[in-house]
């Protein structure tokens, strides 16, 4: 369901049900002698793996964030850019080099220096072993050098200025005293993790570990002392938990949560923004999927307010057709389109009137028939046991009866579905996207030929056109130009078809700790399973006076 959604979308974007807690949790009641643990459950896994290396798929939630740190932090939801262990950073030499100056007051938990030569190390450690560098950082990096104790220079194959990311916010740095001696890291499973960020691991069983802030940490120590990360056996313990106030912080899902969860006390709260966009995929390789007027009908079909309500619990709302995130991608929305360009209309009559024009014919049945004779049928690919996207996917099957076009829903386990859909074996079939900081990642992951989502295999030259531009500039006037014709592309060409957004499961008491993330205040991702995002929520949090 949700849960295993959540854990396989993870994995994409790295590559892309118990009834009782395994481990009790504290109470959130407030002690004015002592600060209890801020409880935190991102998701239920069951029992933990002793596993805190920022190098691994299955390490435990807060290894990166909390104990292993980044250089910069990007906001998803937002404009701003954190500086962590990077304190500023500078473009020169056409865009190919990028000069990071470092955080000199920081230090390793075990008190050690943190210098340029960590940063260093680390990149080339990923160098020397391609299988930890699951960001790609050395398909674009030509070298990684120091100028110095504090400042480290990036030198790019060619300039790719939104790859910095990548580099800058996803790569996690390692003390080179430590995992020097380690070898291979995508081999190791590390036990004792040292780092600089605001918290060290405390102690560790399969099922509860808890976190402490890091004595030696460089920044402001954090208001919340004190972490714990109980494990839950599946949603239903954790949604009662939750809604019993036993837990502080959390990313579930939970159907009809303002019965289940908000409405048991005021301290309740919660927020789903939107994270990416669920999208249905066409083939453009099947001669009928390549033509643009079957797309288009098969887009007017779709009911998608339905799916909204029926398939998502309304939690995830229409998206528009230009692909934008929104609102986290309001300020790059060309508001020059026209008005068909930035809303969906759900007009079966006007699907068959394009098909009808497009050439095709219906058959006594009335099923249209395409120009070969053979009826207009597809096969729709989506993962058994994620109930919304079946839930979604019934809809669009029935929804395209109605117009004379057949669907037969092909359910699959996830290793199948997501082998499929990589080899590009499917007609039609629903998946995610890979977003990141701006409208640029989702637009080269999913259209560019070089992307690693194009599941689709559109190819275009004047996508690759606006995707190089941005890449080529730190110009914010040149960037949104380019975005806006990315936009239009996706609006009116329909290389996929945006379904609804994805949301971010966010829930959080505020008893103890106020500061959190909301939508009027977005300063960071809010889902306690996004790092580094984790540690920029945490350093928000102040105690209820």
């Amino acid at each position: 369901m949700h849960k295993t959604k959540k854990a396989a979308l993870a994995l994409a974007t790295v590559l892309a049900l118990g009834i009782s807690p395994i481990a009790s949790a504290h109470s959130l009641a407030r002690d004015s002698s002592a600060q209890p643990p801020l409880v935190i459950v991102p998701s239920p896994t069951g029992n933990f793996q002793d596993n805190f290396s920022p190098f691994q798929g299955n390490q435990n939630y807060g290894t990166g964030g909390l104990i292993y740190q980044t250089l910069f932090y990007y906001n998803t939801l937002g404009p701003q850019v954190y500086p962590l262990l990077g304190v500023n950073s500078k473009w020169s030499n056409g865009n190919k080099t990028l000069t990071v100056n470092l955080q000199p007051k920081a230090r390793w938990s075990d008190g050690k220096a943190f210098t340029s030569a960590d940063v260093v190390f680390t990149f080339n450690l990923l160098k020397q072993y391609p299988a930890a560098d699951t960001n790609g950082d050395w398909q674009q990096l030509q070298s990684v050098k120091a100028a110095g104790p504090h400042t480290v220079v990036f030198h790019f194959k060619t300039a790719d200025v939104p790859f910095a990311w990548y580099v800058l916010g996803q790569t996690y740095i390692v003390p080179q005293h430590i995992w020097a001696k380690l070898g291979n890291p995508a081999k190791v499973a590390m036990t004792t993790p040292i780092g600089t960020g605001p918290y060290v691991l405390s102690d560790f069983s399969p099922q509860v570990y808890h976190m402490k802030t890091n004595p030696y940490f460089y920044g402001p120590k954090p208001a919340v002392t004190n972490l714990e990360f109980p494990a839950y056996s599946g949603n239903d313990s954790a949604d009662m938990a939750l809604a019993k106030g036993d837990i502080a912080w959390s990313g579930i899902f939970i159907p009809n949560i303002r019965q289940i969860y908000a409405y048991k006390s005021p301290h309740n709260k919660y927020w789903f923004p939107a994270g990416g966009i669920q999208t249905l995929y066409a083939n453009l390789k099947n001669p009928n999927l390549k033509n643009l007027a079957v797309r288009r009908a098969i887009s007017m079909a779709m009911n998608r307010q339905q799916m909204s309500t029926e398939g998502e619990y309304g939690y995830e709302g229409v998206p528009s057709p230009t692909g934008l995130i929104l609102p986290a991608n309001q300020p790059w929305l060309d508001k020059q389109l026209p008005k068909s360009d930035l809303a969906f209309s759900y007009n079966p009559n006007a699907s068959i009137k394009l098909l009808e024009q497009a050439g095709y014919k219906r058959n006594k049945q009335g099923m249209f028939m395409d120009k070969k004779g053979k009826p207009l049928s597809f096969t729709l690919q989506v993962p058994t046991g994620w109930t919304d996207w079946d839930t979604d996917c019934q809809i669009i099957e029935e929804n395209l009866k109605q117009i004379g076009i057949n669907v037969s829903l092909q359910e699959e386990q996830f290793g199948a579905y997501y082998g499929n859909l990589n080899s590009h074996h499917f007609q039609l079939a629903m998946s995610w996207t890979v977003a990141g900081p701006t409208p640029y990642y989702l637009y080269y992951n999913m259209l560019s030929k070089t992307g690693n989502w194009n599941l689709e295999q559109w190819s275009n030259p004047k996508t690759e056109q606006a995707l190089k531009a941005f890449q080529s500039t730190t110009n914010a006037a040149q960037q949104h130009r380019a975005i806006n014709a990315l936009e239009q592309q996706m609006a009116e060409q329909l290389p996929t078809i945006p379904v609804v957004f994805n949301a971010v499961w966010y829930e959080y008491n505020d008893a103890n700790y106020t500061g959190w993330p909301t939508p009027s205040n977005p300063y960071s991702n809010p889902a306690p399973y996004t790092s580094p995002a984790i540690a920029v929520v945490l350093a928000h949090l102040h105690p209820v006076k």
